[in-house]
């Protein structure tokens, strides 16, 4: 179907602003743990999935006549999808975060094409072909390289390979939740879909925050007022506006076209980073980068060349 060049301009758009805003998420949240020795990435968490679900559930009330018909069994993966892919992916990441910078966080979770693409071999025997090998070895070459470059100039509080290994496991999550949506999203409805695994990964954190903390309630009465601006400014500015351009995006570009735009996330995390978070990336550090944003690109555009 051939796109109008309007619907193609509003579709960057939307695709450019949501990269944007979900760029700022990791600047957010290393400002917010800076704020109050009280928060962590639990109780961050909950801060940012209370403000989003009101958004959420009004998703799902004026989507609900998609549900009609739907089995069972699709409902339980719904719900396991939900949680895998922005309950326990996103809490794995705001751990992370209290470990590792703003600007590695996000190359590292900028691997979960290329884990698709590794799982997807592996579950359903299609060997790799010597590019896709290739665009593998760049993204994760580049990204270790800036791991190490860290690692080594500035460790951070003792627990740098713990916060790694948190995010990369945030990125695997992230990667299986890709692999489960799209016949999801084909029997729900895309709008219907995003409402109601949000909502579910909304109510999942809500759970596990109020079954880890002591006393849920007295301790977000207790957090500063800046904190709490700083969850709700996570919960609507980097998740539910977003989310929606994103889906906007979609609609008018395809999922293909607006992964592509989205990639330059990376590049803006690491601007952002270094503007509000005093973070410096050395030479070595934005070869890796390059090298990472290169290989991930090479795998999406090798995927959007099959699918066609």
């Amino acid at each position: 179907m051939k796109i109008s060049l309007s619907s193609f301009q509003i579709g960057s758009f939307f695709a450019l602003c949501s990269a944007f805003l979900f760029s700022t998420k990791a600047i957010f949240i290393k400002q917010t743990y800076a704020l109050s020795p009280l928060v962590d990435g639990t109780v961050l968490m909950a801060l940012r999935m209370l403000s989003a679900l009101p958004f959420f559930l009004l998703i799902c009330w004026f989507n609900r006549h998609h549900n009609q018909g739907i089995k069972k069994k699709d409902w339980l993966i719904l719900i396991f999808a939900g949680l895998l892919g922005y309950y326990f992916a996103s809490w794995l990441d705001f751990m992370g975060l209290m470990f590792i910078s703003a600007s590695l966080e996000r190359i590292i979770l900028f691997l979960y094409p290329t884990l698709t693409v590794i799982v997807s071999s592996l579950l359903y025997k299609q060997k790799l072909d010597v590019k896709s090998f290739f665009a593998i070895f760049l993204s994760y070459g580049g990204t270790v390289l800036v791991m190490l470059q860290e690692h080594n100039n500035a460790p951070i509080q003792g627990n740098f390979w713990l916060g790694t290994s948190f995010v990369f496991a945030s990125a695997v999550a992230f990667a299986g939740y890709l692999l489960l949506t799209p016949p999801l999203i084909k029997k729900f409805g895309s709008w219907n879909f995003t409402g109601l695994a949000l909502t579910v990964a909304c109510i999942g954190t809500l759970t596990h925050y109020a079954l880890s903390t002591p006393h849920p309630i007295q301790l977000l009465l207790q957090l500063p007022s800046s904190v709490i601006w700083y969850g709700i400014g996570l919960g609507f500015l980097v998740t539910v506006l977003p989310t929606v351009m994103l889906m906007q995006s979609i609609e008018r570009l395809g999922a293909s076209q607006s992964a592509m735009i989205a990639s330059i996330g990376p590049v803006l995390t690491i601007l952002l980073a270094v503007a509000f978070l005093n973070e410096h990336l050395n030479m070595w550090q934005w070869v890796g980068c390059l090298l990472n944003i290169v290989g991930v690109m090479m795998i999406t555009l090798k995927k959007k060349r099959l699918k066609h």
